[in-house]
């Protein structure tokens, strides 16, 4: 799969086509302005472990801070396929008479990739740069130490598959 596409219905398994979203700056304005994302792991019982997660979108991957222990650590050195979500709740639709009508209009993004670590200092300060000028714009923080970048994981998704969709009335 060409990662810098939208593979938005690859293999024709999206089961409503028509919520497909293709338009590439609003998958991007989506990753870079959620907050939060999931990632998704599978754990050595082979039970699928999902846990919310700060990151940061940039240069077409998927950069999460981490602490450098843990079950996702764990899992992804192991090996673990992983996926990663988004998504942005845009209104509660009520119901009338049919309970059943009541509904959410949103978007959404998942994405499956390989995950990594990013090693290397100087790339691991801009991540971590990055994340800080995302969750914390009004600044005011101190610079980022060395010791701060030895005791922090980065893991970086490679996406290789990138399925986004809306349902917005």
């Amino acid at each position: 799969m060409h990662p810098t596409r939208c593979m938005a219905n690859s293999g024709g398994n999206m089961r409503h086509s028509e919520r497909e979203l293709r338009d590439r700056e609003t998958i991007t304005a989506l990753l870079e302005k959620s907050f939060v994302g999931r990632i998704a792991t599978v754990n050595q019982r082979g039970v699928p472990v999902i846990k919310p997660v700060h990151f940061v979108y940039w240069d077409r991957k998927v950069y999460i801070h981490s602490s450098p222990t843990g079950e996702k650590v764990r899992d992804i050195r192991r090996g673990s396929p992983i996926c990663f979500e988004v998504d942005e709740p845009i209104a509660f639709v009520t119901a009338g008479e049919n309970p059943c009508s009541a509904n959410t209009y949103f978007r959404s993004i998942i994405i499956k990739g390989k995950a990594g670590w990013v090693r290397l200092g100087t790339k691991k300060l801009r991540i971590l740069e990055r994340l800080m000028e995302k969750y914390q714009p009004e600044k005011g923080y101190g610079k980022i130490a060395g010791d701060v970048l030895k005791k922090t994981a980065i893991i970086e998704i490679v996406v290789e598959e990138m399925t986004a969709k809306e349902r917005l009335g």
